[in-house]
Formats: structure tokens, sequence, C-alpha cells
């Protein structure tokens, strides 16, 4: 079977944390520390999809990965941007499963009314910035040893992305709920 891409549920979230907590665990790519419990992460999925999309990427029962959005800032003037994140359970990285949940993922944003996405990369990561740059992504600058994780100074990357052209006067962006029938 194909793999097919769909929202997260409560019920993914023991899945979703064992592709989390080995990135926490050991490796600069997750700001975490302390890697989430299965009803932390059960509790995160339920509050995005609140107002934001959360999607894995499943292939005969199996999660491969999983993405989501998050406000970038509450300021209401950044009500138009997302944060996107996606991690790949390591059996499946380099092979379009992040490409395919952040095709999935920017359509529905869009179809929300947001214009920008923004993602943050632990520098170094040329497989996570090869993605979000195949995915039309730019680099906007470097936050410098912003974070001390795993005994040393890591340097965070952003890049960001312009899903649609802003209008002059656009509407607020929805929430999620607004686009299930």
């Amino acid at each position: 079977m194909r793999p097919i891409i769909r929202l997260a549920t409560a019920a993914d979230a023991a899945a979703l944390q064992a592709i989390y907590a080995p990135i926490v665990r050991a490796t600069a790519i997750s700001f975490e520390v302390v890697p989430p419990s299965v009803v932390e992460m059960a509790q995160r999925i339920t509050k995005t999809l609140a107002i934001l999309p959360w999607l894995v990427r499943e292939q005969d029962g199996a999660i491969q990965g999983y993405a989501y959005a998050s406000r970038h800032r509450e300021r209401a003037a950044y009500q138009w941007a997302a944060d996107v994140s996606v991690y790949i359970h390591s059996d499946w990285r380099g092979q379009g499963a992040g490409r395919d949940l952040y095709t999935a993922l920017f359509a529905m944003l869009r179809d929300l009314g947001y214009v920008t996405v923004c993602a943050g990369i632990a520098l170094p990561n040329p497989a996570s910035v090869a993605l979000h740059e195949a995915m039309g992504m730019t680099p906007v600058g470097i936050y410098r040893q912003i974070g001390f994780k795993l005994s040393n100074w890591h340097d965070v990357g952003w890049w960001q992305g312009q899903l649609q052209s802003p209008d002059v006067e656009p509407a607020p962006p929805r929430a999620l709920p607004s686009l299930q029938v």
C-alpha cells in the first residue's frame, strides 16, 4: 500500500513519542532535553488540532513521521504566519516522507488563510536545510549560540516561505475545524 497523510489523533501519541524521544535524547535537533510522555504528546496533539493541522504519514498501519504547525508569535499582526516542524522515523528519512508531510501541511495552511511559514533549524543539519529549501523556504537569519544542549552551544537558523501572496487587507486565518465537513 501507498503511504497516506492524515490528521493525527491522540491515539497516535505513542507512535509519535517513539519517533520524537530519541531525537530529544540524542540530538540537538530539538531543544527539549526530556522527551515528553505519551500523555503529554496526546495533549499537544489535541491542543494543536483545535486551531492548526498536525499530520501523520502512515503506511500499513505504521506511522513514518509527522508534521505540525504552531503560531509563530502571539501578537495579532503575526496571525498570518505559522511555524512548522517535521519529524521522521529514522527508518524513513531521505525517502520523501518529510516532503509529503510538508506538501500536505502547507496546502492546509494555505486553505486556512496563512500567508507565511517559518522554521527554526538547529545547525548544522544539512538534511533539514535541504528539505526546507526544497519546499521553497529561504534562509532569513541565524540566532548564534542560542541553545545549550549535549554539552555544546548551538546555532538556530531560520527559514521562511510564502504560502500565498499577501492581501492588503487579509481576512483572519480560520481554525482547522473550519476545513472539516
